[in-house]
């Protein structure tokens, strides 16, 4: 077979090809993103890729023997939550995070974890060698005889070690890393990334091993690599955090073996990372007493409520245009409830600096939170404290109403545990929260209403 070459231009955000190189891609809208690649054809080649190994005979769907597969627990509850409660075999799973942020750490954790169960676990890095591997295990106390580590990127190789050793779970550190040597492109391209991810899927789905991938991010914050790699996947999970903080929180934006509302939490140690049974308690430990600006509210995380600290701080502003620095919420949401502020409580905020941040480093985004932020607002604009003990959540909308919310339950108890003796949520919902003893509930059906119930 007779192997012809030609160059082409490819898109390194989303795959686009070209013969000549652009500046701006026509797909996507990513400037500067083209790289030039040797494509080789083989002339009567129909690819190397095959799916033969899998079942490729339509069959009526009720045939299908459906055998009671059991999840694999990692022994990391956090971990397992966000997994859906567990490994489902044969689900490729892919991780994502800022560099340093603990995802190679987490992973090694998480398979030593496994190997205390009996499974054999084997950990391919791309980026280490096998010596700093040892290192950084020591370091850990993740040494174990059943957890297998080389530092390889030829997937061929990868493959083949795979089929020798029948390992119970993989990992692959990085993707981004990984070469194929059919492809003349380097590690990290689009079609290197598409390639390895595609022969890797086709395994797990035929020795029914689950698979990690770590992946890279961006300086946008999203995996690196072709979009595509997201839809191959079963399951994509995202490690957030501050480098400057000591909580992570693992999150799952796809799921198809369960909820993607769920999160996880973990600290960072010298021992590595540490999991918070108790998310609320450790979000609250450094909160200040009866300090202007600051207010606790509930949010919902999959079917876990949080309790977070919102801290505000109102000045007047010396310059033409008053600051607005958010950090934790949405902007926008924060513009808006300011301007409900200003029409509906006569409060004069055009004029001064507003800055906003969830202690912790924690993301929220929900609209049960609106009630908190115009609380810690107008807290911080009058220089007086919320009444000590009180927790406060609702949404707001644009006449100044406060909206019914969901889960109001769930984040009552929460409340009630973490020691709160005073509730303000929406009216309609204090209607049906009658009989609860420990904590007072206060329904209130508008802003003025509510911020008379709290300073």
């Amino acid at each position: 077979m007779k192997k012809a070459s030609k160059t082409i231009f490819c898109c390194q955000s989303c795959g686009y090809q070209t013969p000549k190189w652009l500046g701006r891609c026509p797909d996507c809208g990513q400037w500067e993103t083209f790289v030039e690649e040797v494509q080789t054809v083989q002339a009567g080649s129909r690819g190397r890729l095959s799916v033969s190994s899998l079942e490729t005979v339509p069959v009526p769907i009720d045939s299908v023997d459906l055998d009671q597969e059991t999840r694999i627990l990692t022994g990391i509850k956090e971990f397992d939550r966000v997994l859906g409660g567990g490994l489902v075999p044969g689900t490729l799973v892919l991780i994502g995070g800022d560099p340093g942020i603990g995802k190679s750490t987490l992973m090694l954790q998480a398979l030593h974890r496994l190997t205390t169960q009996g499974y054999k676990v084997f950990y391919i890095s791309g980026e280490e060698s096998i010596r700093q591997l040892r290192l950084r295990s020591k370091r850990l106390s993740t040494l174990s005889p059943e957890l297998l580590v080389v530092s390889e990127i030829d997937m061929e190789s990868i493959l083949l070690m795979v089929d020798s050793a029948r390992p119970d779970v993989l990992v692959i550190d990085s993707i981004q890393t990984m070469f194929s040597p059919d492809l003349t492109s380097a590690p990290g391209s689009v079609t290197q990334v598409r390639e390895s991810t595609v022969r890797l899927m086709l395994m797990a789905k035929k020795t029914n091993t689950p698979i990690f991938l770590v992946g890279h991010v961006t300086k946008d914050g999203v995996i690196a690599g072709p979009r595509l790699l997201e839809h191959m996947v079963d399951t994509v999970l995202y490690f957030e955090g501050d480098r400057d903080h000591v909580f992570r929180i693992l999150r799952a934006v796809k799921n198809r073996f369960g909820s993607t509302n769920e999160i996880g939490v973990f600290e960072m140690s010298e021992k590595g990372l540490n999991e918070v049974a108790n998310p609320s308690a450790a979000f609250l430990s450094e909160r200040p007493a009866n300090a202007p600006g600051s207010v606790v509210t509930a949010s919902m995380e999959g079917t876990r409520p949080i309790l977070v600290e919102l801290q505000s701080l109102v000045s007047s502003t010396s310059f033409g245009n008053p600051r607005r620095t958010i950090l934790g919420i949405d902007h926008n949401r924060v513009a808006l409830l300011v301007a409900v502020m200003e029409k509906k409580l006569g409060m004069h905020l055009m004029g001064h600096d507003i800055f906003i941040n969830v202690a912790g480093g924690v993301k929220i985004d929900e609209p049960a939170v609106d009630m908190g932020i115009v609380s810690s607002i107008a807290s911080s604009f009058l220089d007086r404290p919320i009444i000590k003990g009180t927790i406060v959540f609702g949404e707001v909308g644009l006449t100044g109403e406060v909206r019914a919310i969901s889960h109001v339950e769930t984040r009552v108890a929460e409340a009630k545990k973490m020691g709160f003796t005073r509730c303000l949520i929406p009216q309609s919902n204090a209607k049906r929260m009658a009989g609860i003893k420990k904590i007072e509930i206060i329904g209130v059906t508008h802003v003025e209403e509510a911020v008379e119930e709290l300073l």
